[in-house]
């Protein structure tokens, strides 16, 4: 790995405040040697945050139509809509949000502009997510959706470019990411014509999200900065990158946990329904852990640290995992209000909890592990194999007609369950115990007491 250098901050940014600060990169490489304008970690900025708050009520809104209007007859078609709502519509805002996690990573000022930018993107998100789940029904909806997500998108590749213009840095890779993107963006303009069918515009839109998957990681990659022959090129603040989307994950986390509590669709007292709701909170609660575990090593690499590869594998593995949690985690909410779950809502719930166990299998395997032979009590393979093979059965649960929604429920939990304590307990080293003994328990003054001496016979003698 590049080396890295220290700049100090007091050499290059003004002391003196201002409403509106020049923005300039934060990290960078130069001749391959990875550069930091400042020491220490930074975490994300309380504007950042206050972004995902939107993200909370759009993911929300956009899983409450996952599951309406269920039947056996048309579960073909629901599992299509379903997709249709995960990709077609979940993507734009992902997009949207890591434009933004992009941006703020490089070129964090917390002036007025960049604030002011933070609020017209959310309102821009407030349009697309009131619109976006009736695209199929209205073309003023479709008109809305489109137009929002085009301007929202094109505010933040702007910035970068006129950023470009304030640093040096990242000028080169900024400004082929706004023309590829301008061009990449332009493949939606299909979608306002309401001559075109349904059918064609989903089409299109799937196009242009795959054509703008590969434009990020083109922009970014290292086949950019070589055909660029730029001296400097992107980097990005590795503990602030995975900071945010472990944000994200717990956003997406929260879709299991605001049915089971919202409305008080448990009551009244002990019920199966009740039993249902803490069951669907174990299951976000393991999925959060498996996460944040990543692959049990006491020495680890993550991935955007060991390897291009793994690196932008790691960032684009992200996206179908929140798709599969958000539906998976939303009928499991659900279940906690309903006595039964229709055939394409179990199917819903059991892919997307699958899916997403196994999708964390294998962004587990993109750690690298450090630890010597032997270090550990299994080796990373045996550690990890829980996931995919809990995944898979719960994949195939539906299969079971005879299974009622508390079992599915309750083999789903019991399942993650066991995938914490086989990893937890797996990846001990070799020698642990399961219990540490306590010292150092009684008061600093108690032990001073206690081992002063003792003087024998009366004062006098």
């Amino acid at each position: 790995m590049a080396a890295i250098t220290k700049i100090d901050s007091s050499e290059l940014i003004s002391a003196q405040r201002a409403l509106f600060r020049q923005p300039l990169a934060l990290q960078w490489l130069e001749d391959g040697r990875l550069m930091k304008r400042s020491e220490g970690e930074r975490q994300a900025g309380k504007f950042e945050l206050f972004l995902d708050l939107l993200y909370v009520a759009i993911l929300a809104n956009f899983a409450d139509n996952l599951a309406e209007d269920v039947s056996g007859v048309n579960l073909v078609k629901y599992i299509a809509s379903s997709i249709f709502v995960i990709k077609l519509i979940l993507t734009p805002t992902w997009h949207v949000w890591s434009d933004l996690r992009e941006l703020m990573n490089s070129f964090y000022t917390d002036d007025l502009a960049q604030r002011v930018l933070i609020l017209w993107v959310m309102a821009l998100l407030v349009i697309y997510g009131n619109n976006a789940t009736l695209v199929n029904e209205d073309i003023s909806a479709m008109r809305a959706t489109v137009g929002a997500y085009m301007v929202a998108r094109m505010s933040t590749t702007t910035t970068h470019l006129l950023y470009s213009f304030a640093s040096y840095h990242h000028r080169a890779q900024q400004r082929l990411w706004f023309c590829l993107s301008i061009l990449g963006l332009s493949i939606y303009i299909p979608l306002f014509v309401e001559s075109i069918s349904l059918r064609s515009k989903i089409a299109v839109a799937s196009v242009g999200i795959i054509v703008e998957e590969c434009i990020w990681v083109f922009c970014y990659a290292p086949a950019s900065k070589k055909l660029l022959r730029a001296r400097y090129t992107t980097a990005v603040d590795i503990p602030h990158e995975v900071d945010r989307f472990a944000a994200f994950f717990i956003i997406v986390l929260g879709e299991f946990l605001y049915s089971i509590v919202v409305g008080s669709p448990a009551a009244i007292g002990f019920n199966d329904r009740l039993l249902r709701a803490i069951w669907t909170l174990i299951i976000a609660f393991c999925l959060n852990w498996l996460y944040l575990h990543n692959d049990g090593a006491v020495n680890g690499v993550h991935p955007l640290r060991h390897s291009i590869y793994a690196a932008f594998s790691w960032v684009v593995l992200h996206l179908p995992l929140v798709a599969s949690l958000l539906a998976g985690g939303h009928v499991a909410a659900i279940s906690a209000r309903s006595s039964e779950l229709e055939v394409g809502e179990l199917w819903l719930l059991c892919g997307g909890i699958g899916a997403g166990l196994i999708l964390l299998y294998v962004i587990a395997l993109l750690h690298k592990s450090e630890d010597g032979r032997g270090a550990l009590l299994l080796p990373k393979p045996a550690r990890l194999i829980i996931r995919p093979v809990s995944g898979i059965i719960i994949i195939c649960l539906p299969l079971a007609h005879d299974l009622g929604i508390t079992s599915t429920v309750s083999i789903i939990m019991a399942l993650c369950v066991l995938s914490v304590i086989w990893e937890n307990i797996t990846s001990l080293m070799r020698g642990a115990k399961f219990w540490e003994k306590w010292v150092n328990t009684k008061y600093p003054e108690s032990n001073e007491i206690s081992t002063q001496p003792q003087l024998s016979g009366s004062p006098g003698g």
